[in-house]
C-alpha cells in the first residue's frame, strides 16, 4: 500500500504541485504586502480622500464598501502580473526540433527523405 502511494505521488507529480501551491501562497502574501504597505500609501497621497480602501457609498440604511472591493481587485491584478512575470522568466519555451534532413525530387520538386530511392509523390526512381 505504501509503495502504491509512493508511486502515485511520483507518477502524478503531486509533490511538485504541493510545493507550487505553498510557494504560490507565499508569493501571494508578499505581493499583497507590497500592494497594501508600499504602493497603496503612495497612491493615497494623490487621491483627495486619502485612504480609498475605506470608501463606502451610502445606500439607504446600509453602505456599499466599494473601496475594499477595488483594493482587492488591485491586489489581484498585481499578484497576477507578478506571477506572470515569474512564470515567464522561469519557464523558457523549448525550441522546436530541427526538421529531418531532406532533399528535393529533381522531377516534381517535392521534399523527400535523404535516403529515399523513389519519390513518394511522383514515383520517380532516384
Amino acid at each position: 500500500m505504501i509503495r502504491g502511494f509512493r508511486e502515485f505521488l511520483v507518477k502524478n507529480n503531486v509533490l511538485a504541485l504541493a510545493v507550487a501551491v505553498i510557494v504560490g501562497g507565499a508569493v501571494g502574501k508578499v505581493v499583497s504586502s507590497l500592494a497594501a504597505d508600499i504602493l497603496m500609501p503612495l497612491i493615497s497621497l494623490v487621491l483627495p480622500e486619502g485612504d480609498w480602501r475605506t470608501f463606502a457609498y451610502p445606500v439607504g440604511k446600509s453602505q456599499l464598501k466599494a473601496g475594499n472591493f477595488f483594493g482587492t481587485v488591485v491586489d489581484f491584478l498585481i499578484i497576477a502580473l507578478v506571477v506572470y512575470l515569474i512564470t515567464k522568466a522561469l519557464l523558457k519555451e523549448v525550441p522546436a526540433p530541427p526538421p529531418p534532413p531532406s532533399k528535393t525530387c529533381p522531377r516534381c520538386k517535392e521534399s523527400i527523405a535523404v535516403d529515399a530511392t523513389k519519390c513518394k509523390f511522383c514515383t520517380t526512381d532516384l
